[in-house]
């Protein structure tokens, strides 16, 4: 069981977060503001019109089965938004399906994330898992360092063909994330231990991308794939295949994190220690 003591501090972290980006962060049911977030997230994503990422009747059906959506509101209007499932009840997890924000880097999508840890908290999940786009070097840097997730499942083609701005073009390779939410520790931050020395094989920009150490494999991917998509989309599609080549052949292994200069940790994963607000 969880102390309730664990609750009451993730719920004051995620007011602290959202104080530190200026925004606040509510939960929504009402059909109304479910159009806000649906319109938001197509506006975040560049969808097609009538392609909503998830629609307003959706998001209004998950809701009203158990999940939840946050919208985080700036001084003027709704600035970001996510929506959270249940997975299987045994498992304890909830399963956030999509986030995104109109503002970038300044705490709206780390306020969101703290929200909805907090929200599983109260009602006894332990973990929460989602996807991301293994090439996209920042969301590596959030998921992996900041919240101090691990990633230990990469799928190729997750979704099959995509249709907005940011996907389109490309095959939807995704790494499963899986956050401890007991475990988190804000303000810990820092890259992983040093790298040994690179192998020979070259990524798309002709600098090496990948070396190895007994069990453990590091992985280096762009900076900006998605200016790397816009510029030269066959470029960008041979990082997805040599990336995808050096994840498949290491199977077995967890990302735990990722450097700033973009260079991914693969390790066996060690057991995770019990937490103080963790109780038999």
């Amino acid at each position: 069981m969880l102390d309730p003591s664990a609750r009451d501090l993730a719920h004051r972290q995620a007011d602290a977060a959202a104080g530190a980006a200026g925004v606040r962060v509510e939960s929504v049911a009402d059909p109304a503001r479910l159009h806000a977030v649906a319109r938001l997230l197509a506006d975040v994503w560049e969808t097609p019109p009538g392609a909503d990422p998830l629609p307003a009747d959706v998001l209004r059906s998950l809701a009203h089965a158990g999940g939840a959506v946050h919208a985080a509101y700036g001084p003027q209007s709704m600035i970001g938004a996510s929506a959270a499932i249940w997975g299987p009840p045994e498992d304890r997890d909830v399963y956030s399906m999509i986030a995104g924000a109109h503002r970038t880097g300044g705490g709206v999508g780390y306020a969101l994330k703290l929200a909805q840890r907090a929200w599983a908290m109260e009602r006894g999940a332990a973990t929460i898992t989602w996807t991301f786009d293994p090439l996209i070097r920042r969301n590596a840097w959030f998921n992996l360092v900041k919240l101090g997730a691990t990633a230990p499942e990469y799928t190729a083609d997750f979704y099959g063909p995509m249709n907005d701005v940011f996907n389109a073009g490309d095959e939807s390779d995704r790494l499963t994330v899986r956050w401890r939410l007991a475990a988190f520790r804000p303000g810990r931050a820092t890259d992983p231990a040093p790298r040994p020395s690179p192998e020979p094989s070259l990524a798309p920009d002709g600098m090496p991308y990948v070396a190895r150490q007994g069990d453990a494999v590091w992985c280096r991917v762009p900076e900006d794939i998605l200016a790397v998509r816009a510029a030269d989309p066959a470029r960008a599609l041979g990082w997805r295949h040599a990336v995808r080549e050096v994840f498949q052949a290491a199977e077995g292994l967890t990302a735990v994190s990722i450097s700033r200069d973009g260079w991914y940790h693969l390790t066996p994963e060690p057991a995770p220690e019990p937490t103080p607000e963790e109780t038999p």
